[in-house]
């Protein structure tokens, strides 16, 4: 498949129709609707959505990068026979009212794990879904971005220039709205040409059981979680325990910080900063800069301003990690994923043999049924199921530790036979 328009006569198009040039959208339909951020607004959009029919487009905006958390800025909505509303979430206490409204629609989304969680965060959450990015994988589109989505379904462009604005912003501007409500004016169409797709490529049964496992989707652990440090991006080049001490006290003394400020922690101090002072344990001021200079130009300006604005803050960090006991070290993470593929050959031959293997048979399936390697199957599945297989290594053992893991039944069916060929016969 393409993302291309179908040359004249072609019968491959989804539409049917031949169409030779993208329309732009450049504006809703029905115009740009006022935000609700009142009880009375709130009360009316719940009214006028419980009074809808049909599927109900959703899509929620965050300040990424902006602000501290993710929490959604703004609700965009639309259903067959309310129209579209526009719901800023940040004067109420929760959605509630609006989610039991929507309790028995089916919710469409794109990319729907970048906003179930902020939507659950309101009190918001899908029991059934339909996800028009996992379904563009699954139909086996090559891109599958909202905009060169709805291209190749529906022939339409969408103007995308406020994708990454400050959505905390108040009030929000009038061109901000517009491109929000865009993003909702047409996915229950998509939703249903793609399903007519996926219907035929014999795939629907696929799309369904994906988006049932999303209504349970969580995302990631919080801040609050007390190993959310461990996820600091370069946690790796860190080898000791008072390394990881270290970070553990700077990642907690940043994360303060951008609490107290309500700003991105990323606007504190990148994570390499930090990883770089962990790793130096620098005790003076002149020592916080680093010789290793950020990715780029503003990222780089930002730690220098970070490190600067802060330093005492930083300083009182690595000094409370160098002073620790050391039963009071934070101990290695666990290892219980296997090890970085790379490292296979050197410490388990066998294993990388079959990693060879059973990735030389995913890209062959992948090809014949169109869906990309990673859709197939989670690669942590796979590598984790040939790292150290099942002791039941038949097809109904090695079923089973898929299944434990996570993968569903269409992905085991098609997967399950290429993981047992590359293991030792049963017994």
């Amino acid at each position: 498949m393409t993302s291309e328009p179908a040359p004249e006569g072609s019968e491959d198009h989804p539409d049917d129709d031949p169409i030779n040039d993208y329309e732009r959208l450049t504006a809703p339909a029905d115009g740009v609707p006022d935000v609700v951020d009142t009880p009375e607004g709130l009360a009316a959009c719940v009214a006028a959505l419980a009074a809808g029919t049909g599927p109900v487009a959703v899509d929620a905006e965050r300040a990424s990068g902006y602000r501290y958390g993710q929490r959604a800025y703004l609700i965009q909505l639309r259903r067959a026979g309310s129209g579209t509303w526009l719901v800023d979430p940040i004067p109420f206490d929760d959605l509630t009212d609006l989610d039991a409204a929507l309790a028995d629609a089916e919710w469409v989304l794109h990319a729907a794990t970048q906003d179930i969680p902020c939507l659950a965060d309101v009190g918001m959450r899908p029991r059934r879904l339909f996800d028009t990015e996992l379904g563009a994988r699954l139909a086996g589109l090559p891109r599958v971005g909202l905009s060169a989505v709805l291209e190749y379904y529906l022939g339409i462009t969408l103007a995308k220039e406020h994708s990454a604005v400050d959505w905390s912003t108040r009030p929000l501007p009038e061109p901000w709205l517009l491109y929000a409500a865009l993003d909702v004016e047409l996915l229950v169409a998509l939703r249903d040409r793609m399903e007519r797709d996926l219907l035929e490529q014999g795939k629907a049964e696929w799309a369904r059981q994906e988006f049932e496992a999303l209504t349970t989707f969580t995302g990631p652990p919080g801040p609050d979680d007390p190993d959310a440090w461990r996820r600091t991006s370069g946690l790796h080049r860190l080898r000791s325990a008072r390394q990881l001490a270290a970070l553990r006290e700077l990642w907690l003394a940043r994360d303060a910080i951008a609490r107290e400020r309500d700003v991105s922690t990323v606007r504190v101090l990148p994570d390499a900063t930090l990883v770089d002072l962990a790793h130096r344990l620098p005790r003076q001021a002149s020592a916080l800069p680093s010789a290793r200079p950020e990715r780029s130009r503003s990222r780089q300006r930002r730690a220098e301003q970070g490190l600067l604005r802060h330093q005492r803050t930083w300083l009182t960090a690595i000094r409370t990690a160098v002073e620790l006991p050391e039963d009071e070290l934070p101990a290695p993470a666990r290892r219980d994923a296997p090890p970085p593929p790379r490292a296979w050959a050197d410490r388990d031959p066998e294993a990388a043999e079959r990693l060879v293997q059973v990735r030389e048979a995913l890209a062959g399936l992948s090809a014949r049924v169109d869906v990309p390697v990673e859709n197939l199957m989670s690669p942590d599945t796979v590598r984790r199921v040939l790292w150290r297989p099942p002791q039941d290594r038949s097809v109904a053992g090695v079923d089973a530790a898929c299944a434990e893991l996570g993968a569903r039944a269409w992905q085991r069916e098609l997967v399950v036979p290429l993981l047992v060929a590359s293991l030792d016969p049963p017994g």
